[in-house]
């Protein structure tokens, strides 16, 4: 399983706190507004960014009135701070590869926090670029085996068909990979067929993996990743790590 699925699918199943999910909902309403203010305005139909930013609003419950006051941020119609985004990068413990989008209106406050929470965690903050080329930007499609009603030959021609570039048998799950430019094509065309993803969205995904095999590393890695996520400047983490199914079920 890809170093993205895996942690990441296990935190999908977890019940939300109110703290968690209300980070959520500042996080995303971050991304509404810089969609609206990078992507081509305030129409969802005209703009994917802000479609999909929506889409990702709505799929954990976040009111529909946070979500129009984040567009209006984006078109200036409401009062908004202006976000900077920038790519941080460096290493968790065990050589994992690490990459952080953030948005922040202060990077002054922001890049010391950031290379604060590396060092403090057996990590360290690197360079633009160190592990940048460990990674490829695509369009990413995570659909739980459970509850889908057709096969698995089927899913995978009408992925590959509406024009995804990969599809894997993850255990529990499929992954269906393809190019930033066709992902809402894809991802509308499965939606069609009453095909829902746990989890879609344009993601940075890693070529090769680090293995980590004894559960106190990945422990580490894993609040790491925790205090990332946390963090409000944070948008998304990215790594490279894989980690066995036996440690994971340990941790989870």
């Amino acid at each position: 399983m890809s170093g993205h699925s895996k942690w990441s699918t296990i935190k999908h199943k977890k019940a939300r706190s109110d703290e968690k999910r209300g980070k959520e909902f500042t996080k995303l309403a971050k991304e509404i507004t810089i969609a609206v203010k990078t992507g081509g305005g305030g129409d969802p139909e005209a703009n994917s960014k802000l479609k999909l930013a929506i889409q990702k609003a709505k799929a954990i419950n976040m009111p529909n009135e946070n979500i129009t006051r984040a567009v209006k941020k984006g078109t200036g119609e409401l009062e908004s701070e202006v976000f900077e985004e920038i790519i941080y990068e460096g290493y968790a413990p065990a050589g994992v590869a690490v990459m952080l989008e953030i948005a922040t209106d202060n990077r002054n406050r922001t890049a010391p926090d950031i290379r604060h929470l590396f060092s403090k965690h057996n990590g360290n903050m690197g360079e633009t670029g160190c592990v940048g080329w460990m990674f490829k930007r695509v369009g990413y499609m995570s659909i739980s085996q459970e509850d889908l009603k057709i096969d698995e030959d089927e899913l995978m021609m009408l992925a590959l068909e509406s024009g995804a570039e990969d599809f894997k048998d993850e255990g529990d799950s499929y992954e269906v990979i393809s190019s930033p430019d066709n992902f809402m094509e894809v991802k509308e065309a499965l939606e069609k067929e009453g095909i829902i993803a746990q989890e879609a969205d344009i993601i940075m995904m890693a070529e090769n993996t680090v293995d980590i095999n004894d559960e106190d590393t990945a422990a580490k890695v894993i609040r790491l990743i925790d205090l990332f996520e946390d963090h409000d400047d944070v948008q998304r983490v990215y790594t490279n790590m894989n980690i066995s199914d036996e440690i994971l079920e340990k941790l989870s």
